[in-house]
């Protein structure tokens, strides 16, 4: 896969399974979740349900943050990154009544990675949820500035100013570089459990690595901000976006796949929880097979 990279119908399909086992996974561990159970635990069972599944790789073992921890409280870039701080890992935090929880998926499949992210409760949250029925309005807005084939930068920055119009933060820049999405590439498919260091899988990240170099001397990177290395226009292929808001001491996202060819941009599939929750909520009209139905 390259810059130029169109997906064949049988790569997309791939990548579409991948996505489905991960928001699977997230769906039936959230349907078991339990006052007292931590954040490491639910973790653990998260990796252990995907493996269960098939999932023979990574591009990041699962996440979960409960609480304030939802809206990255105390976490803040790459010094908050992985191996350099023990904080965004899952640890001791235990699950309340309506505590905010985030689940964070990216497994591999057959050699297509997805990562995705996953909100609830435990019992309600009506912050979490004006924050989740808001989240809407940036799935639109991203597509609709891709396709446009505005900058990345320029469609980062959209996101920016429509969360300081909301009143919430841009969470998303408490991520490593600051990054509202990254690239995700295929992978050799075989069947053999592959290695993580720090949680993230070796292959996708040296993925993502060889993209880094390629990207500097082509002019475009798979890292995808508000600032100026991603002042190009869209990139083919596949992007795993996460526009994260946090209010307070509430934090939502949701994280999916989205498609860029050379003059098109979709996301890669709309039947995924956030979607369904508009519909249900009366935020999307109903699919035309389904109200036909």
């Amino acid at each position: 896969m390259n810059a130029g990279w169109d997906p064949t119908i049988a790569d997309l399909d791939g990548f579409r399974e991948a996505q489905r086992l991960a928001y699977r996974c997230a769906e039936v561990i959230a349907a078991e979740l339990t006052p007292g159970v931590t954040e490491r635990e639910t973790a653990a069972l998260m990796k252990e349900w995907l493996e269960a599944h098939g999932a023979n790789d990574c591009f990041h073992e699962p996440f979960a943050w409960f609480g304030d921890r939802t809206a990255f409280r105390g976490f803040s870039g790459w010094g908050h990154f992985g191996g350099f701080n023990p904080a965004f890992y899952p640890g001791n935090r235990r699950l309340e009544e309506h505590m905010p929880f985030i689940l964070d998926c990216a497994p591999s499949l057959g050699g297509y990675t997805a990562d995705i992210g996953y909100c609830g409760s435990l019992g309600g949250n009506p912050i979490l949820d004006k924050l989740m029925d808001d989240l809407l309005e940036y799935r639109l807005l991203i597509v609709d500035l891709v396709r446009q084939r505005k900058r990345l930068s320029e469609v980062s920055q959209a996101v920016d100013r429509l969360c300081a119009r909301h009143g919430y933060e841009p969470r998303h820049k408490a991520y490593p570089f600051q990054v509202l999405a990254h690239r995700v590439e295929k992978l050799p498919a075989d069947a053999r459990r592959h290695r993580s260091v720090l949680r993230f899988g070796l292959r996708n990240v040296g993925e993502l690595l060889r993209d880094t170099v390629k990207g500097r001397s082509e002019g475009w990177s798979p890292l995808w901000s508000s600032g100026r290395a991603s002042d190009h226009p869209p990139t083919p292929g596949l992007w795993a976006v996460e526009p994260h808001l946090g209010f307070r001491d509430v934090g939502a996202k949701w994280e999916e796949l989205l498609v860029v060819t050379e003059d098109d941009a979709f996301w890669l599939d709309d039947d995924v929880p956030q979607v369904r929750r508009w519909i249900e909520r009366g935020l999307l009209p109903q699919p035309a097979a389904a109200a036909a139905a």
